[in-house]
């Protein structure tokens, strides 16, 4: 597909080309403990279900060098050939040496003009060809041929050497934001939140005109977790508070004023640990008025995690002083740290 790499591409080993499934065990083995400690890494767990999509709004990339080239900084303990493929993707071995497959990333199409970047790796022995870049550009230029004028993504606020490769590439700071953690409670809604309801059918019009006016929606930039693609963001719109009304997602409190805070349950998803099966409520946003409207909604969010046979709950909020504290002020926890959004213009060209 393309090639690249520090100083002249013309003269670079290095090769950009779409990912295929034989290319799974290598991705696999420089992914395995990519956060050590701090979180256990996805990409090899959905890896092999991206290489064998062939879905029009999803492009899975990967980069390759020759053997010696990728192997010149070691592999940290693993064997070598182990980022190695010979396989075409149908189990037919190429001839001649094999490749080595160093790095991955995947770009998503969220909407008619927004685009997603997700799960960069870089096997570290391959350190100083230009891999990030190539497979960060690579993903931009996938995204403009979809018609995209922007491209986000989320690094973790810790990591450092991320952010720095997203800047170098053309993203920009967008927002941040935090995952508060209430524990789904059945009796939430028992608890007494004097002057507060919650809403049986609340009207998504009414959640548009809050959101609109919302100190949520100015830090947030519009975004919210995306109802399609896990772990990304994209602008929320009328529409999706609409559907989720519908299918009776959409959470709201109210005084006897005024609608006071709104939520969105944007999925449910399960994971399997150790044979155990987890159900977690995501919530893609949550807006309210004060800190006694943030403690009624965070009831109303318990309540429904609760309904939903969910064991644990996570609610995107603003990564503000504001928010947090008001969160805290109600007991109720959040993650660590928060997470950073970034964002590439995509309509000046490469």
């Amino acid at each position: 597909m393309s090639e690249a790499a520090d100083g002249d591409a013309s003269e670079s080993p290095l090769v950009v080309r779409e990912a295929r499934p034989a290319d799974a065990d290598a991705v696999a083995a420089f992914t395995r403990d990519t956060w050590g400690e701090r979180h256990e890494d996805y990409i090899p767990r959905v890896f092999p279900e991206w290489a064998a999509s062939d879905d029009p709004d999803r492009g899975t990339f990967v980069a390759t060098l020759p053997p010696d080239a990728a192997e010149a900084g070691g592999l940290d303990g693993r064997e070598a050939g182990d980022t190695h493929v010979t396989g075409d993707g149908d189990g037919v071995a190429d001839a001649g040496d094999p490749e080595a497959v160093v790095g991955c990333i995947q770009g998503a199409l969220l909407s008619e003009w927004e685009a997603w970047g997700q799960g960069i790796r870089v096997d570290p022995a391959a350190r100083g060809h230009g891999v990030g870049t190539a497979l960060s550009e690579a993903v931009l230029d996938w995204a403009r041929g979809r018609g995209a004028t922007v491209c986000r993504n989320m690094v973790f606020s810790w990591n450092v050497m991320g952010l720095g490769q997203s800047r170098a590439v053309g993203f920009d700071p967008a927002t941040e934001f935090r995952f508060a953690e209430p524990d789904p409670d059945p009796d939430a809604l028992d608890r007494d939140a004097p002057g507060f309801e919650r809403l049986a059918d609340p009207d998504p019009s009414a959640a548009w005109a809050f959101w609109a006016d919302s100190n949520a929606r100015d830090r947030l930039r519009g975004l919210a977790l995306d109802p399609g693609e896990s772990w990304a963001c994209s602008r929320l719109t009328r529409e999706e508070l609409a559907t989720a009304a519908a299918e009776d997602r959409l959470l709201a409190v109210a005084d006897a004023d005024a609608l006071a805070g709104f939520a969105v349950r944007t999925r449910v998803t399960e994971r399997e640990v150790d044979g155990e099966t987890t159900r977690t409520a995501v919530y893609g946003v949550a807006a309210w008025r004060d800190v006694d409207a943030a403690g009624a909604l965070y009831d109303a969010i318990a309540a429904d995690a609760a309904a939903v046979a969910a064991d644990d709950a996570r609610v995107l909020i603003p990564e503000t002083v504001e928010h947090v504290s008001d969160t805290g002020a109600n007991r109720v926890p959040v993650a660590a740290e928060p997470d950073f959004v970034m964002c590439a213009d995509l309509t000046g060209g490469p």
